[in-house]
């Protein structure tokens, strides 16, 4: 017995035919079979924005995701709004056009539907568009408008309930969304071949742009205990599909002296694009585990650990144990990932999350490199330093770390813990950049370690825009 894929569509329900295909993209779905063309295919990559649609909540959330990257069946029990449900007689369309923000028009209901998302948090519009590419019109006009709309009154519009778990079939495929731990272990152990599925924001290239149709799919979204969160004295809980999205918010609202809410902040609102956050965790990227990936340096550099369950019960490795090489994991066949632990750092240490890429926004990580440095009467006693970008996987830094230990916590200690770091990376030529530059990239990054924290009572400035 099978499901239907059902939810909410622009205020009103909808329920797709049997054998509908669940790992059909929604914009391909919206495109086609809707009838829904104002959603555009851009590079199906996630890149340029073109397709964003808006995820709502009963509360009046608003979630930009790529339509391109998001698979039907995640989509089940959701309320989504496109283009078309905010027709040309809404106020964003009509403020974008009034000051110039529209010219060939191809990139504008992405732009629309971003700035629409943003503006009940008010967010930065940088922010919100750094996820969306205009090449013909430019963005100052568009961040012209984008100011005008925060007049804008409020609104609310119907999200009706769906249930949130299903199977649901088409030929040669089934796609399960388990609605508690238990289910989920048991499809795990009885599929272990299955795409294990939470935001799809990597997974989802693969349908995307390399038209691959799995046979088979676990969908984590509707786990409560993959959606949990929780912040204690001593650490921070995350369940393994929390989006980045809502971790981001809750950082917010920390106190602005917690150690480690303004380097996440810096980091997470650099990791891909709003629409990217939208759907994307740090579960996925551990199971990803890409030397490049943005969340994993700062995971290891915390002494973060991941809690891997199974039908056979829970385990619990430090993060730095489950990454084994590239692309390579401790996972076994029957497990998933379960939750994420970042201990809280103590009182006198300092928290960095540094990253170098091509582009500010919507790029992955270059060199990236995390620390957590802790300082008493003057001296380094305790120091772990990680890096992405320098080898295989995520590495810490042995030769540096002795470097720093046991030293004064100064600029000539920081030069001499990035000269040793040199002993501890095995860079390599690529298109994002020679190993050369790596090493020199490397080094550059522990000394604006130095840099950030030369005043505590300064926040170093970051130009970001101009």
């Amino acid at each position: 017995m099978t499901d239907a894929i059902a939810f909410t569509l622009n205020g009103q329900p909808r329920a797709l035919p049997p054998a509908t295909s669940p790992t059909m993209t929604l914009l391909d779905w919206l495109r086609g079979p809707a009838g829904l063309p104002g959603t555009k295919e851009g590079c199906a990559e996630g890149d340029c924005g073109a397709c964003t649609v808006a995820l709502e909540d009963a509360a009046g959330g608003r979630v930009p995701v790529n339509a391109c990257l998001t698979l039907l069946g995640q989509m089940h029990g959701r309320a989504i709004r496109t283009v078309e449900g905010l027709g040309e007689a809404h106020p964003v369309p009509r403020i974008l056009a009034e000051h110039d923000g529209t010219q060939c028009g191809f990139c504008t209901p992405g732009i629309v539907m971003a700035a629409w998302a943003a503006l009940p948090d008010g967010a930065d519009p940088h922010e919100a568009l750094a996820g969306n590419l205009c090449r013909c019109t430019g963005y100052r006009p568009i961040i012209d408008a984008m100011a005008a709309m925060r007049a804008l009154p409020s609104e609310s519009a119907p999200v009706l309930p769906v249930a949130r778990t299903g199977r649901f079939a088409a030929p040669g495929q089934d796609f399960w969304l388990p609605g508690d731990l238990a289910g989920l272990l048991a499809l795990r152990a009885a599929h272990p071949d299955a795409w294990l599925l939470a935001g799809g924001t990597d997974l989802g290239l693969r349908v995307a742009d390399h038209r691959e149709r799995p046979p088979q799919v676990i969908c984590l979204l509707a786990v409560p205990e993959m959606q949990a969160m929780s912040f204690a004295p001593e650490a921070i809980t995350l369940g393994a599909a929390v989006p980045y999205h809502r971790l981001l918010a809750a950082l917010r609202d920390l106190p602005g002296d917690d150690p480690l809410a303004g380097p996440f902040i810096r980091l997470l609102a650099r990791l891909g694009s709003a629409q990217i956050r939208g759907l994307g965790s740090f579960g996925g990227n551990l199971g990803t585990a890409s030397p490049i990936g943005d969340g994993l340096p700062p995971l290891v550099a915390l002494g973060a650990s991941v809690t891997l369950a199974s039908v056979r019960g829970e385990r619990v490795l430090p993060v730095a144990d489950f990454l084994t090489g590239y692309r390579a994991t401790d996972l076994a066949p029957d497990e998933v990932v379960l939750r994420i632990r970042i201990p809280r750092p103590g009182p006198g240490s300092l928290v960095a999350m540094e990253k170098l890429s091509r582009r500010h926004d919507q790029d992955i990580t270059a060199v990236g490199l995390s620390a957590l440095i802790a300082v008493e009467a003057g001296c380094v006693i305790a120091a772990r330093l990680a890096l992405g970008g320098v080898g295989p996987t995520i590495l810490r830094a042995p030769c540096a770390e002795a470097a720093l230990i046991g030293a004064p916590w100064s600029l000539a200690t920081i030069r001499a813990a990035a000269r040793a770091l040199q002993a501890d990376i095995a860079p390599m030529d690529d298109a994002r950049g020679s190993a050369a530059w790596r090493r020199d990239a490397a080094a550059g990054l522990l000394e604006r370690i130095w840099w950030r924290f030369q005043r505590a009572d300064v926040e170093p400035a970051d130009l970001d825009a101009v």
